[in-house]
């Protein structure tokens, strides 16, 4: 899974307005010459990703290549069920990656079309967040 090696602070702030708006970074293709783009904001967990990941590969049978454009980089922390107020913040639980409207989350190469769609397709369905397929211009 993703996780971070090294971060500056250990827990991080809930953010709940981050992710509201349309991407300015990371809209269009730079690698690959199809991609996977959300149409929703979303907070996609370290385990989202790499359930998306195993489906693409296993689907290509290892061919091609795969570029994941999104890191989870932002600590969700979680307390136990019955803990009282004043207890502090809780203990790092897992890694998501904040993603906005319009992101390119993964980019493929090396395999025709058809196949690299429908392996984006079965990425998708392990997705929390609306996705399409999008080709690059010529």
């Amino acid at each position: 899974m993703f996780t971070p090696k090294k971060v500056k602070y250990r827990k991080t702030h809930k953010l709940r307005r981050s992710g509201l708006g349309i991407a300015s970074d990371k809209t269009g293709l730079a690698f690959g010459s199809i991609g996977l783009k959300t149409l929703d904001p979303a907070w996609i967990t370290s385990r989202q990703l790499e359930a998306a990941r195993r489906a693409m590969t296993r689907f290509v049978k290892r061919g091609g290549k795969i570029w994941i454009r999104v890191f989870p980089d932002k600590s969700v922390t979680n307390h136990g069920n019955e803990s009282v107020m004043g207890g502090g913040k809780g203990a790092v639980d897992h890694y998501v990656a904040i993603v906005r409207r319009g992101t390119v989350l993964f980019e493929m190469d090396g395999v025709d079309a058809a196949t690299a769609s429908e392996a984006l397709r079965l990425a998708s369905h392990k997705l929390p967040a609306r996705t399409k397929v999008v080709l690059k211009e010529k």
